[in-house]
């Protein structure tokens, strides 16, 4: 039996949630009161890996920080939440990055200084954590500047271990939408996007479109609709699967607090089912609960729900 249900490679850095009615900064040195700022977990791939613990999903995780309050902040984090940090690059020479959230209940705007985020190499990447865990997970793609390049290359190697594979590539800071990704698609089992990542990769107009396009490359595809839930498509020419075409299934009716990390969240739930051998409309069904429960609270940790609870949250609907 392998270690680990889930390897994790991606970005460490805590995010500063800020919280109020009114979050549009006013330069010339005009000060704006808000109702709270939380310091929690944040990064993409972090909060995945601690909602995929808490549904208990033996989770490891790899990534770089700085030898830094920040980075020893996450890294104790992440380990109280089950997830095995043992793996993580601690940088002296490099600043732990950060992200100020200006959030409000249903949309927000991101601030990342990026730091160690992109320092990760494809060297530094234990091959030996390849053969101890059964699934690798890439999050934040357009922020791996280091690994970027060489991540085609560790996915194959990750098949060739016996490892299944997914990514999400987060929204590309840069606009481009290029690079080597399509090779990195050709060796992954899951696609994660959202719907305009989607679009963007796709270089589609609408949805349909660009799953077709996604499809074509990657045998299983589970799109975040945001308040709407989520999509999922498994291409039956590359995956058995007892569900046709694409399912879409509704979020569910919470009280938002902070939308931050439901993606993650509905990451986190995709994986659980899809890892433990669950229909495509099941696994989806996980996802769209978590990502919906997710948003009870500040951050993208703290309302993250067990499988017990997202099971009765479903059946509740």
């Amino acid at each position: 039996m392998a270690d680990f249900d889930l390897l994790v490679i991606g970005e460490i850095n805590p995010d500063l949630i800020v919280r109020g009615p009114d979050m549009r900064p006013a330069f010339g040195q005009e000060e704006k009161l808000v109702d709270e700022a939380t310091l929690t977990i944040g990064s993409s791939s972090a909060i995945l890996a601690c909602g995929a613990a808490r549904l208990g999903l033996r989770t490891a995780f790899l990534g770089v920080t700085g030898e830094d309050q920040f980075g020893r902040y996450m890294l104790d984090a992440m380990a109280q939440r089950g997830v095995d940090v043992s793996s993580c690059i601690v940088d002296p020479e490099l600043s732990t990055g950060m992200s100020v959230i200006l959030s409000q209940p249903h949309d927000r705007a991101i601030l990342t200084y990026p730091g160690a985020i992109g320092a990760l190499r494809p060297e530094q990447v234990d091959r030996s954590l390849l053969r101890r865990a059964r699934h690798l997970h890439v999050g934040s793609y357009y922020l791996l500047d280091a690994l970027r390049p060489g991540l085609p290359a560790l996915y194959a190697e990750a098949h060739k271990e016996g490892m299944t594979t997914s990514l999400d590539t987060n929204w590309d800071p840069s606009g481009q939408w290029d690079g080597r990704l399509a090779e990195v698609l050709l060796h992954c089992d899951v696609f994660l996007p959202n719907e305009a990542e989607a679009r963007a990769i796709a270089r589609r107009k609408t949805l349909p479109e660009a799953v077709e396009v996604l499809a074509a490359l990657v045998p299983v595809v589970a799109v975040k609709l945001g308040a709407q839930g989520g999509m999922a498509y498994a291409n039956l020419a590359k995956v058995s699967s007892p569900s046709q075409g694409s399912i879409r299934v509704p979020a569910l009716s919470v009280d938002v607090v902070d939308t931050t990390g439901a993606g993650d969240s509905f990451d986190a739930g995709f994986l659980y089912g899809y890892l433990n051998g669950w229909p495509l409309d099941r696994a989806l069904r996980l996802a769209c609960a978590c990502g919906s429960l997710s948003t009870r609270a500040p951050g993208g940790t703290t309302g993250q729900p067990t499988l017990e609870e997202a099971l009765l949250a479903i059946r509740n609907e």
